[in-house]
């Protein structure tokens, strides 16, 4: 099977317009491609008689913060006639949209609503850009890396107002852990160790 998919991954990165390179691990194919040309490529992995990928199982975001072009947007596509799948990755920043591939796969149009919502990739010609998980005045995008683990806001439900209240994230305790297990020997008494003394 590696055999094969390495052969596609050849012929793809020959004949598909704008794919950078691919690659085979755990038996599956990558192919990575230029963010610009996604539509292009796409529209070849669909319609070529070699690949005939005509389900977008998926589309997701992926964050990496410390790369200048700090998001992948990766498509999982597959091939009910060849019996493969393969994904697709692009790299983007958070200023340069990638083109919609919704023209190609209509399913895209939540994926890319979700991958705006949860990580902030903008989609270029996008017919209904706007949030999906999240409500319209959530600040943020709670998937990427650099999103507090707390949030900014608490939501409850105030039983004198009568309506659900948005207020400011107040910690008020820190907890310290020493990551120590105590199998590994800990030098300090643990709950209920004092009993064995």
């Amino acid at each position: 099977m590696s055999e094969a998919l390495e052969l596609l991954g050849q012929d793809i990165v020959a004949r598909a317009p704008g794919v950078l390179g691919h690659s085979v691990a755990f038996g599956e194919l990558t192919i990575v491609a230029r963010a610009a040309s996604v539509i292009d490529t796409l529209t070849f992995l669909r319609d070529d008689a070699a690949c005939r990928f005509h389900q977008l199982i998926d589309l997701t975001g992926v964050d990496y913060p410390e790369r200048a072009a700090r998001f992948d947007v990766v498509y999982h596509l597959l091939s009910l006639v060849k019996n493969h799948r393969i994904r697709l990755k692009v790299s983007t920043d958070e200023d340069t949209p990638v083109p919609s591939v919704t023209p190609v796969f209509p399913v895209a149009d939540w994926f890319e609503r979700e991958a705006f919502d949860m990580y902030g990739i903008f989609f270029d010609g996008h017919p209904d850009l706007r949030r999906i998980l999240t409500d319209y005045g959530f600040h943020g995008h709670p998937l990427r890396k650099d999103f507090p683990m707390t949030g900014y806001v608490e939501v409850r439900y105030d039983d004198e107002l009568k309506r659900v209240v948005y207020e400011p994230v107040k910690i008020t305790e820190f907890r310290a852990f020493d990551f120590l297990s105590p199998w590994e020997g800990a030098k300090y008494a643990l709950p209920g160790d004092e009993k064995a003394q």
